[in-house]
């Protein structure tokens, strides 16, 4: 097994880029600098949710799925929702417990939701796999079926956070609170119409009511976010890879059409950098006024570095207990690793179109990333020796 000090600086290091790119941020929104001001960061996040975000899950995804690896790996687009179904209902026991204010609700359950399945696998993946003596064999195939299950996790992660998550925060933030007036006189109810008359207007009240709440859910759920760049992008990147022809013209060293794939890359190189600029912009506003309370803080930090790599150890063995799964380490590892990571950086990205919560949200992924050097250490070491 690989000495605990080189995993520690294996883990840290995607930790530590993060940090130093966002305290580039803060400085560039400093108000003697003024380069990453409000209306900065707002267009650098509609560039990052229309251009760089789509290119980085298309150019990742078409270049490593195929036909064979999307039947080997069936179980990866589960394993990846039931992270957001699990961080979900433990977000919503965080808000019960810190009772935050109303407006906060949804970025709490979409921080103990949506991980970073993007570049922090990416990074730590292809490490571990570089790493002399480490539990997954050669480290050229390691590396080349590792990037292939991260690049795949990576594009469920962005489809189920613009459908799942978005949606579920605005329903949270939003959600306003009915209150059903009575009439009463002298603390006994007045009957203003007979029982036959008030049984008919019940039968057609609750026929109304549904309509109204199926209205208002509509009105909710923004169902443009389903068909949100990224999750479009994703799409086209399944096509291309699995129809054999079509991958043959774009994908590969001596492809026609080349050229197209080596472009994305290039452009969706500059997703990660400027989604984290943008957080450390965010962060100085953060800094200034936050209505964030120490308590809620503390509660996503325990949902998503305890309760939510328990509950991913005893669902990716009890898969593989049922063969569900295969017995590779690799794929074990990294079905694991979704649950250890710290929140999702398109959470800021999220907030910033919101227009609401984006200081909270700053304030929040600092105190995880600060902390995930300890959970990327702790947890994939104990993965390992789980599935060597």
């Amino acid at each position: 097994m690989m000495k605990l000090l080189h995993l520690f600086i294996t883990s840290s290091k995607p930790v530590v880029e993060i940090l130093l790119i966002t305290t580039v941020g803060f400085y560039m929104a400093l108000d003697g600098v003024n380069l990453l001001g409000q209306d900065a960061r707002k267009f650098l996040n509609n560039i990052v949710f229309y251009v760089f975000s789509p290119s980085l899950i298309g150019s990742r995804l078409a270049n490593s799925v195929t036909y064979e690896s999307l039947m080997q790996m069936w179980f990866m687009p589960v394993n990846v929702l039931l992270t957001f179904i699990i961080g979900s209902f433990l977000g919503w026991i965080v808000i019960l417990i810190t009772k935050p204010p109303s407006h906060l609700r949804g970025l709490i359950v979409g921080c103990c939701a949506a991980g970073n399945l993007g570049n922090m696998p990416l990074i730590i993946v292809p490490a571990v796999c570089k790493e002399k003596g480490g539990p997954f064999g050669d480290p050229e195939n390691c590396q080349k079926y590792g990037v292939g299950y991260v690049a795949l996790s990576m594009a469920m992660g962005s489809v189920y956070i613009w459908t799942y998550v978005y949606n579920l925060m605005r329903v949270l933030s939003n959600s306003p609170i009915e209150t059903q007036p009575s009439i009463e006189s002298n603390s006994c109810k007045v009957p203003l119409i007979s029982s036959k008359e008030e049984e008919d207007n019940q039968k057609v009240g609750k026929w109304d009511k549904v309509k109204r709440r199926l209205a208002s859910l509509s009105e909710k759920v923004n169902l443009r976010t389903i068909f949100a760049p990224s999750t479009i992008a994703a799409l086209i990147a399944l096509v291309v890879g699995l129809i054999t022809p079509i991958r043959k013209l774009i994908i590969g060293n001596g492809a026609p059409l080349g050229v197209l794939q080596d472009s994305v890359t290039l452009v969706g190189d500059g997703a990660i950098p400027a989604m984290t600029l943008i957080i450390g912009g965010n962060l100085l506003k953060g800094m200034r006024s936050s209505g964030m309370k120490k308590s809620s803080i503390i509660g996503v930090l325990v949902a998503r570095y305890i309760f939510l790599p328990i509950s991913g150890v005893l669902i990716v063995r009890g898969a593989y207990k049922f063969d569900l799964i295969s017995s590779e380490p690799l794929y074990q590892f990294v079905l694991l690793l979704q649950y250890a990571v710290p929140p999702a950086m398109n959470l800021g990205t999220i907030t910033q179109l919101f227009g609401a919560g984006e200081s909270e949200c700053s304030v929040i992924l600092l105190w995880t990333y600060a902390l995930a050097s300890v959970s990327l250490t702790v947890w994939p070491t104990f993965f390992m020796w789980l599935v060597a």
